[in-house]
């Protein structure tokens, strides 16, 4: 049994953890309504613009698997210690950028940092808590993800009106200094060195790092280059990614056999964490390109300045983040039907702000969606932290980063993958419909629908498997 002293260091450790996460997740959204002002101050072309933007998805899902694998074997305080200390200090290169390329260097390394961090956090979850204590973390943790996903365009608008349109924008990325600091050295002091048991001593797999990295960076790269590459052969990597991808799948088989791999394969095997995995993907796909067309639709559309825009989204995250807290409670009395409410109220809510927009909106548009986008988020609370619990419910502690690290690489895909298709519907109806906005948006959100729509049929799947399973027992 612990002693209190115990369980406080663990709170306290998983808090530093939450910090770091909001920190580097932030960093994802944060930047779309700094892009005008680092236009103006930087000169930047729109080519170094969608670097900015897209280069630290990239990168971000690019060590994810390494960096959750190295914490599982050498120990996650210094992946953490070291994860959080590079964040730092690009945060402070990319505020000081004097030139696009500079600026585009620095957010690469930037993304880099936040891949190692991540994964961390999600194994000293599996590593410190069980039963309910650790829905009630990962209820944390999903409540840190809505929140950062969302607030990221109004913590924006409101650095960059303090710090005025031309240099506002680097405060966005000194504003992660202090933070970064201060979690670095609590960090050192208050997590674990390593996870329970021996420390692995094995080689980390670096032909599986390098058949992974070039198998994601394949898929991603057309993805988050979309609008810089009009050639359609760009389309062609996605298929050479997944081959890449089938011989990393069978490397790490053949690896597995006598040395520790990059990933486990036999996860697979998990029913809980394959289906996890797929609702992730899709989910993320849905859900993440909301913002990115919600946004365009308020600042490009409607004129609405940047801080007006991110408070438009205020509702959603305030949503997202009370029932991820909520949903962390009550995921292991429910388990997956908590997950299938969830996007069930996801799909009303969005539903909701179609039929408010229809036609030529009178009234402000915030105001108009706030009621239904507060349902999405609390549906999509009840996605995002009991998917994640269950999902790695199963998964052994000594495997815990490296699975996570898979876990947060599908949510990139799905995340790059869904921007990209409601992004091109956006656009292409915008251009069919001479420049009427307000159908653009309709129309692109009925597609986010429709993907967030296949996860509920997964989740319905996963529902119907296991109640088959209760009743033959």
């Amino acid at each position: 049994m612990s002693s209190p002293t115990d369980d406080r260091r663990r709170w306290q450790a998983l808090g530093v953890g939450l910090v770091a996460a909001f920190m580097t997740l932030l960093d994802v959204s944060i930047v779309n309504v700094a892009i005008p002002s680092m236009e103006r101050s930087l000169q930047a072309s729109p080519s170094d613009l969608q670097w900015v933007l897209s280069g630290y998805a990239l990168t971000f899902g690019l060590v994810l698997v390494p960096a959750g694998r190295f914490g599982d074997a050498r120990g996650r305080r210094n992946a953490f210690v070291v994860g959080v200390a590079l964040f730092t200090v690009t945060s402070a290169l990319a505020g000081l950028a004097q030139s696009p390329t500079w600026l585009v260097a620095a957010r690469l390394l930037q993304g880099v940092a936040a891949g190692v961090v991540n994964p961390q956090v999600t194994g000293l979850i599996q590593q410190l808590f069980r039963g309910a204590e650790r829905g009630r973390a990962f209820g944390l943790l999903g409540a840190t993800i809505g929140i950062s996903t969302a607030v990221g365009p109004l913590l924006g608008g409101l650095l960059i009106q303090l710090g005025g349109e031309d240099h506002g924008w680097r405060w966005v990325f000194f504003v992660n200094v202090p933070v970064g600091v201060l979690a670095v050295l609590l960090g050192w002091r208050l997590l674990p060195t390593r996870a329970a048991g021996r420390l692995d001593r094995h080689r980390l797999d670096p032909l599986g790092v390098l058949l992974l990295g070039v198998g994601v960076t394949l898929l991603l790269l057309p993805l988050v280059q979309r609008e810089q590459w009009p050639s359609p052969w760009k389309w062609a990597l996605i298929p050479a990614g997944l081959v890449v991808l089938a011989g990393f799948g069978f490397w790490e088989h053949r690896y597995g056999r006598t040395r520790t791999p990059l990933f486990d394969l036999g996860l697979f095997r998990l029913r809980s964490y394959t289906i996890g995995a797929v609702i992730a993907l899709i989910y993320f796909g849905g859900f993440t390109a909301i913002f990115f067309i919600f946004t365009l639709y308020l600042q490009n559309g409607l004129g609405y300045r940047a801080l007006t825009a991110g408070l438009a989204i205020t509702p959603f995250a305030l949503g997202s983040a009370l029932a991820a807290a909520l949903g962390g409670r009550l995921v292991n009395r429910f388990g997956r039907p908590l997950v299938g409410i969830g996007l069930v109220m996801v799909l009303v809510g969005l539903g909701g702000v179609v039929f408010v927009l229809r036609g030529d909106p009178h009234g402000s548009v915030p105001l108009l969606t706030a009621l239904p986008l507060l349902l999405a988020g609390l549906g999509s609370g009840l996605v995002i932290t009991p998917n994640q619990t269950l999902t790695l419910s199963e998964v052994p502690v000594p495997q815990a980063g490296s699975a996570a690290g898979m876990l947060q690489t599908g949510q990139r895909i799905g995340s790059a993958a869904g921007i990209a298709a409601v992004g091109a519907l956006f656009f292409s109806s915008l251009a069919s419909t001479d420049g009427q906005w307000a159908a653009a948006f309709r129309h692109s959100l009925l597609l986010a629908m429709g993907i967030v729509a296949l996860a509920l049929v997964a989740a319905a799947t996963d529902i119907v498997l296991n109640h088959r399973a209760a009743h033959r027992r």
